[in-house]
């Protein structure tokens, strides 16, 4: 027979063999399989660009399904952030309650007695913070309205040189800019009206859910990863365990940055006479929650008091406190502390922190890095394959094979039909055992 030549004759030669009109023999029969195996390959396309063709789809995908699930989220976004703040709080108190209820106290009572005592915390706080700033916003307006004057005085006296009857002008400029902007000053307050609503309603699911969770958080738990195919629920437990302990970490670190933060700034306020001093510290403690730039945002808040109660040198000696105690956060507690229980460098935390400002604001700020602890611990365990010797999944009695997928086919004691998501790959036995309920 003529030899074949070029790419076209050795993929004719394959069709040909497949069909049987040529017959050849072993040894020419392996070439022939080789040969079609290389003009089958791709080797016309460099190696190089067939990998950055398949890294390009998958990352592209990835994006476009992120986007669309961020997206889709902002609609209903009264219920998703509750839920989330419900699940930040619920990492925090579910040791307690694990406490008492080891202790003999019964599930229902242990969940009131810890909501009952965070919500005491809380509401106390806000109270004394509340009580602090009526006895001592009377003495501030007053130390505000000569900083005014002061203001004033540097304008008519300053470099400006402005005279009484041009800043007149300016204040009666800026009285009619009010006046024709009153349409969008009233809409405004309506939007703020609605957004307390909001904020009530979402008060209100938040400690719905967090009694929930609570009381009932691994069932809940369980429902949700009965929902995937069988395969994948010993890898999804596991992973989901591993993630939530990550968040619980994170929120107790947090907890302690904050409180230092707050100490820090409000006790260095106290002692150099800014007023209001303990409102500020619980107000920094707040504004920690949000990682890097809280704690600075909230401190500026202390410069500015000392600035209109005691003057720019007072102000620079509390921006100087500020600056040490974010120094003291940045280069002591986040990376010997926070980096170990979360296990996130630095600068993944400033990039998550800008990037879910851009995306979402302030909840963004405030989630984008528990949600990245918690992807990056859930991706490690799964990376590892760590359910296969995992006590706490084994306990479950999810199916943990070894075959190609997320976990497997399940062994011979855990055997259960696939659901119409799984396609199996390799053959069902022919009398597949009872699933186990989740």
């Amino acid at each position: 027979m003529q030899r074949l030549r070029g790419a076209k004759s050795q993929r004719a030669l394959q069709r040909a063999v497949s069909r049987g009109a040529v017959i050849l023999p072993e040894p020419s029969r392996r070439r022939a399989a080789a040969v079609a195996l290389r003009a089958d390959d791709g080797s016309d396309v460099p190696y190089a660009l067939r990998i950055a063709a398949s890294w390009a789809w998958r990352l592209a995908l990835v994006i476009v399904v992120g986007g669309a699930l961020v997206y889709l989220l902002t609609f209903i976004s009264v219920l998703v952030i509750p839920l989330m703040i419900a699940g930040l709080v619920a990492a925090l108190l579910m040791p307690l309650k694990i406490a008492l209820h080891r202790r003999r106290v019964p599930d229902g009572l242990a969940v009131a007695l810890t909501l009952v005592g965070f919500l005491g915390v809380v509401v106390g706080a806000l109270v004394l913070v509340g009580q602090q700033l009526t006895v001592g916003m009377a003495s501030l307006w007053g130390e505000a309205v000569a900083g005014v004057q002061q203001l004033l005085d540097w304008l008519s006296q300053g470099p400006l040189q402005l005279t009484a009857t041009e800043v007149d002008q300016y204040l009666e400029e800026l009285g009619a800019a009010v006046q024709d902007n009153s349409a969008s000053i009233l809409s405004g307050a309506l939007s703020f009206g609605s957004t307390a609503g909001h904020v009530a309603a979402g008060i209100f699911l938040t400690i719905f859910a967090l009694i929930f969770f609570l009381l009932d958080g691994p069932s809940i738990w369980r429902f949700v990863v009965g929902l995937a195919p069988v395969r994948a629920r010993a890898a999804i437990d596991g992973a989901g365990r591993t993630g939530w302990l990550s968040m619980a970490r994170y929120v107790r670190v947090q907890i302690l940055v904050a409180a230092v933060d707050a100490i820090g700034i409000g006790v260095g306020a106290a002692i150099i006479g800014v007023p209001l001093a303990l409102p500020l510290g619980v107000l920094v403690f707040f504004g920690s929650f949000i990682p890097v730039v809280g704690a600075l945002a909230t401190g500026s808040v202390a410069v500015l008091l000392a600035l209109v109660a005691n003057g720019w040198v007072n102000a620079l000696i509390m921006l100087a406190i500020v600056l040490f105690v974010q120094q003291v956060e940045g280069h002591v507690l986040q990376p010997l502390v926070m980096g170990p229980a979360v296990a996130l460098h630095p600068l993944a935390v400033v990039l998550a922190v800008a990037g879910g400002t851009i995306v979402a604001g302030i909840p963004g700020a405030l989630f984008s890095v528990p949600i990245l602890a918690v992807l990056n611990a859930s991706v490690r365990y799964i990376s590892r394959r760590a359910w296969e010797d995992d006590e706490i999944v084994l306990r479950q009695g999810w199916p943990t094979g070894g075959a190609p997928g997320i976990s497997g086919p399940a062994p011979a004691e855990h055997e259960a039909p696939s659901s119409p998501a799984s396609t199996p790959d390799t053959p069902a036995a022919p009398a597949p055992q009872k699933e186990t309920p989740p």
